[in-house]
């Protein structure tokens, strides 16, 4: 019995050239969604300072010069709220891990009387917009904890700014209404 060789053409260097590329390609993009993957892990597990600097590169999301984080949501119209005033919001407050520890539909809540990064959020804000805050511990409650909320904690809030007035016009609208003048309360509330 004999053997018939059959002589095989060599590769051109050409497409030995392609392959390498090829592989070198899909190595590099293996690495990349390995990093971004994990990048995304440690920031979701790490410490607050590893998941706000993850978020801050995530679209759309701005950095104030105190260090607080916002997402525009939905853009308001018109003027914005100052510490004289008292804003009627909707907000849901959760933790870095999604755990509720508050949320109210239509709450009237005094801008200057809140922790600060919630003040700075509301600050920003125009009637109509719907904003995703960060709050890191130092604009927060800090060291301390507050009811379900552990000593700390980043906060992260979904806020919408319904309405705004200053507070002397609600104490006045207020006083009216116990001395039985004129009905009063936030516009469009009923």
């Amino acid at each position: 019995m004999s053997v018939t060789a059959v002589p095989i053409a060599p590769t051109p260097r050409r497409v030995l050239a392609m392959l390498w590329g090829g592989l070198a390609l899909a190595l590099l993009a293996a690495l990349w969604l390995a990093w971004a993957g994990t990048s995304q892990a440690v920031a979701q597990t790490g410490t607050t300072d590893q998941f706000l600097a993850w978020n801050a590169r995530q679209a759309g999301v701005q950095t104030t010069a105190s260090g607080l984080q916002y997402k525009v949501l939905q853009a308001g119209e018109g003027a914005k709220p100052t510490d004289a005033d008292v804003a009627l919001i909707s907000y849901k407050g959760t933790l870095r891990d999604g755990t509720v520890f508050d949320q109210n539909e239509r709450s009237p809540l005094p801008v200057a009387q809140v922790v600060p990064g919630f003040s700075e959020g509301l600050k920003l804000m125009q009637k109509g917009g719907k904003y995703r805050l960060w709050i890191k511990p130092e604009l927060g409650y800090g060291e301390r904890a507050a009811g379900p909320i552990p000593a700390n904690s980043l906060l992260v809030f979904d806020v919408e700014l319904i309405e705004f007035l200053p507070m002397a016009v609600l104490q006045q609208m207020q006083m009216q209404q116990q001395m039985g003048g004129a009905p009063g309360g936030m516009p469009g509330q009923r």
